[in-house]
């Protein structure tokens, strides 16, 4: 069985929904499921040069013959869910784990009036309140809203009952609840233990564990930044980002924090590294598929990589397309 999930090895934005999309479409799963927090996090995929920015669904919605599911430790917020089955025509294969906790308006309203929320830099999506009324054992479950009766299933069950499975996580480990750069995280743990008891996962069910970094650091929100660079600094070496769902800069970091990604790692228990926007900091790589042909320099950072993690790079971007991708899954013995 092959059950693998993916998370973020840094502080969200790596690029996760690129490479959950090359998996989903080389590895033709029957569940491509989604733990994490909720619409908090925006992510996108460029596939056939076409941009499909999300903020609920898996971006292995590209691979037409999976079923794709939300598990029931996410957050969901009913009206960007169902505008986005119908945005990625999805109808018929989009499902709701029941158990979900639905944000309310009156969630969004607290989370953008809050001074909490300011200070910290959240989306002010609703997903703090949401999260507090669900440990308050006052929240509302999606199994209570007939709007979603027709997408609700039990996704432990289905996920048990598929032998291809991927889980896609949301944010990045130094945003962890638990042992991110707290009080300047998300709502909760986005670990891959988490992300997988999210779906319905335990700990023997998992095959791999994908941890998804770029080629350098990004920030998006307050808080503490080492190695942080000007916006003309940025702009200058063509790094320069903007968040998916609320357009904010993006803080630029050009280094790895090795440090971080050492502890990221080993708590995630990741054996692949997805190392992405590798043509971004080496611009000759840009479209490259093939991992000989790579310039030295793009190399020899690859080696870095693997060296000071110890944890194989598995799969590596050289463009913003799902398929500008050079996967050494099999070379490498990782499938």
């Amino acid at each position: 069985m092959a059950r693998i999930v993916l998370v973020g090895g840094q502080y969200g934005d790596e690029g996760k929904g690129k490479i959950i999309s090359h998996i989903a479409l080389n590895d033709k799963p029957e569940i491509v499921a989604r733990g994490g927090v909720g619409p908090n996090a925006g992510h996108e995929v460029w596939y056939k040069g076409k941009r499909y920015p999300m903020r609920m669904l898996s971006g292995g919605f590209v691979y037409e013959k999976a079923k794709i599911m939300i598990g029931a430790g996410v957050l969901v917020n009913p009206e960007v869910f169902l505008k986005e089955v119908e945005a990625l025509e999805v109808e018929g294969r989009a499902f709701i784990d029941k158990r979900c906790t639905i944000i309310t308006k009156e969630q969004i309203d607290e989370d953008s009036k809050s001074e909490n929320s300011a200070k910290i830099g959240t989306t002010k999506t609703g997903c703090g309140p949401a999260m507090k009324e669900r440990v308050s054992r006052t929240a509302k479950l999606a199994q209570e809203f007939s709007e979603l009766k027709k997408y609700l299933v039990d996704v432990p069950a289905e996920v048990h009952n598929s032998k291809n499975v991927l889980v896609e996580g949301s944010q990045g480990f130094m945003l962890s609840n638990l042992y991110g750069t707290y009080p300047f995280v998300t709502s909760k743990d986005v670990s891959a233990s988490t992300i997988a008891a999210d779906v319905g996962l335990g700990p023997k069910d998992i095959k791999h564990v994908i941890m998804v970094i770029k080629s350098y650091t990004t920030r998006v929100g307050n808080g503490p930044f080492n190695g942080e660079i000007s916006k003309e600094e940025a702009e200058k070496l063509g790094y320069q980002e903007f968040g998916t769902v609320t357009g904010r800069p993006r803080r630029i970091s050009k280094d790895l924090h090795f440090d971080d990604l050492r502890l990221s790692a080993q708590i995630n228990s990741a054996d692949i590294i997805a190392l992405t926007k590798l043509d971004v900091k080496f611009p000759a790589n840009k479209g490259i598929k093939s991992f000989s042909h790579l310039t030295t320099q793009a190399k020899q950072f690859i080696q870095l990589v693997e060296k000071e993690l110890n944890v194989p790079v598995g799969l590596i971007g050289t463009g913003k397309d799902a398929e500008e991708i050079i996967d050494r899954r099999e070379e490498l013995n990782l499938l």
